[in-house]
């Protein structure tokens, strides 16, 4: 049981300690801005060329070539999703939530990257619709799609209740690599990262600093899309906790599908864009002779 809080008395300058303007870490400014323009024109023309439905309490993995796009939707009922994506050409670039966290913020919406993992740390996609971007922060400090949630798992379920629980959103995630690779899960489930939670409402209670969920104001027909800045693959899991209102990690929660759906400009609607190259770093980190 944590000791009561302060433990210790404040110091005669705790008012001026306080007062220290905060600093925004990353300046957006400093960051390319994307080309909203350039990737709607585009969307406004392309064709649907796949489509997966995930299950509820299931992931499924799919593909995405660089210049396309893809879109999340809620099908049948409020439910949020855990979204994975690494590279297809080398997974070993995969999406960082923590950076794209310290570049955007706790939650992203149009215009947003999501930005892959060190050595390479580039934009792997971006947002370009969120049909929920009108929610904004709510009176609880909630926001939706965050990047602060890591996904539910089976080690903490087991850690907080004793018992096994196999829907949880990480081994949703490994099953759906276990079937796209063909790797025993022991060499999938490294592969299985920190997600960008879709449509999930989140926060951090403002006394305690703890992570909170609330229900979800998703509704069928809301969406979440992106255009695809290199080759991808991506799993999504359908979370077991439904639309997050009350229980985690459980079959008690309704849940439901949400539908990925591919899309692919037409021949020359991106111009002359180019996918991004690897983060320009000569990665010698100060070592001589390096």
């Amino acid at each position: 049981m944590k000791p009561e809080r302060p433990e210790f008395p404040a110091p005669p300058d705790a008012p001026a300690r306080r007062a220290a303007r905060p600093v925004i870490t990353y300046p957006p400014e400093a960051l390319t801005p994307p080309d909203l323009a350039l990737y709607r024109a585009a969307r406004a023309t392309a064709q649907k060329t796949g489509e997966t439905l995930v299950p509820p309490r299931q992931a499924r993995a799919f593909h995405v070539a660089a210049g396309s796009f893809f879109r999340i939707t809620c099908t049948e009922g409020a439910q949020v999703g855990d979204l994975n994506l690494w590279s297809a050409a080398d997974p070993a670039e995969r999406f960082f939530s923590g950076k794209t966290r310290a570049l955007h913020g706790t939650h992203l919406s149009t215009g947003d990257r999501l930005w892959s993992a060190l050595p390479y740390l580039r934009p792997m996609a971006t947002i370009i619709a969120d049909t929920l971007d009108w929610y904004g922060f709510d009176a609880d400090g909630a926001s939706v799609h965050d990047v602060i949630g890591t996904r539910c798992d089976p080690y903490t379920h087991h850690l907080m209740t004793g018992a096994p629980y196999h829907h949880c959103c990480h081994s949703n995630l490994t099953r759906a690599l276990v079937g796209e690779t063909g790797q025993p899960a022991a060499a999938a489930e490294p592969m299985v990262h920190d997600v960008l939670n879709v449509f999930m409402a989140t926060g951090f209670t403002r006394d305690t600093g703890q992570y909170f969920m609330k229900a979800s104001p998703v509704r069928p027909g809301d969406y979440l899309e992106f255009f695809a800045e290199i080759d991808l693959t991506g799993a999504l899991s359908a979370c077991p906790g439904g639309d997050c209102s009350a229980t985690h990690s459980s079959d008690a929660a309704a849940c439901f599908p949400l539908l990925v759906e591919v899309f692919a400009p037409a021949p020359g609607a991106l111009g002359g864009w180019q996918p991004p190259a690897v983060n320009g770093y000569d990665r010698t980190h100060g070592i001589a002779g390096k």
